[in-house]
């Protein structure tokens, strides 16, 4: 089964309500599939290490693209809290639990449309597994692996003490475009261009509900398919409503900017040497999905 995309976890509990998802949504009702012409499967994605000019744009993403470097950084955080867990781990002698893979998370707040029409709505680039411990240590106590897991989340609290705080408020400014008047006239051709393309749907949301139900009901054989078919149609759908939110979004930051002031020369100061480090301590790699 392809991955999908699931909501941003606690850290960013103040954004959450902005992320929307194609796998929590309520089953709705699906229509005919749109056309007899054929679509191609999609395309894998590739991983890029090129960090952006400005920090900024990592962490208070104002456009689809620029979020690719946001969700590179989450995973680089969570990387380092397992290598860090690890490395605990293999000081006390023991093994930590298998965890689920990492994987690259969606802003569909913020929608990578090109990359969405590329990819389909789920997928994304894979990341490296990291390399397993030996297999024959002993496996931790529930003592020894909440030490080790605890020890892991301050390693990564060192990094995200730097950008949390900011990025939490520039999330919550966010929303407030959406009620915006050009932002709701855009919206509201969705109920026409997604019905054009054979999705019964009146809104974003109802459209993430039937992605939903197309996905689960998708044999492995027609999935390919489908990710990539409802890739397109969204990509096309909200091009019109990015045309008018992207703008906006860079218009906004531009403003939270001048009024972070100290934040934001402490991050561009501060951040990519504390990921170049990190990186060495733990022998990871920062990497990002790219088209």
């Amino acid at each position: 089964m392809l991955r999908r995309p699931v909501l941003v976890r606690a850290a960013l509990a103040a954004a959450v309500a902005l992320l929307v998802t194609a796998c929590s949504a309520q089953a709705a009702d699906v229509a005919g599939r749109s056309s007899g012409t054929r679509t191609a499967p999609v395309t894998p994605a590739r991983l890029g290490r090129t960090l952006p000019d400005d920090p900024v744009r990592m962490v208070l993403p104002a456009t689809g693209a620029e979020t690719r470097w946001t969700q590179g950084l989450y995973v680089f955080g969570q990387q380092v809290t397992r290598a860090a867990a690890a490395d605990c781990a293999r000081r006390g002698g023991f093994t930590l639990p298998r965890e689920i893979p990492l994987a690259f998370i969606r802003f569909f707040a913020l929608p990578d449309l090109d990359f969405i029409a590329r990819h389909g709505l789920s997928v994304s680039a894979d990341i490296p597994a990291a390399v397993p411990g030996p297999s024959t240590v002993r496996a931790g106590t529930a003592a020894e692996v909440s030490r080790c897991r605890a020890e892991g989340a301050k390693a990564a609290a060192v990094l995200s003490d730097i950008y949390l705080p900011v990025e939490r408020r520039w999330f919550g400014e966010l929303g407030s475009l959406d009620d915006e008047p050009a932002v709701v006239r855009a919206r509201q051709g969705l109920s026409g261009c997604l019905p054009g393309h054979g999705v019964r749907a009146r809104d974003e949301k109802t459209f993430m509900a039937v992605a939903d139900a197309r996905q689960n009901s998708a044999s492995a054989a027609e999935l390919p398919a489908t990710e990539s078919e409802l890739g397109r149609v969204y990509a096309t759908c909200m091009r019109p409503v990015e045309a008018v939110r992207a703008p906006a979004r860079l218009r906004l930051r531009a403003g939270f900017l001048a009024e972070h002031t100290a934040e934001i020369r402490a991050l561009r100061t501060k951040l990519v040497p504390a990921l170049h480090r990190t990186e060495r301590r733990y022998g990871l790699t920062l990497v990002f999905p790219e088209p």
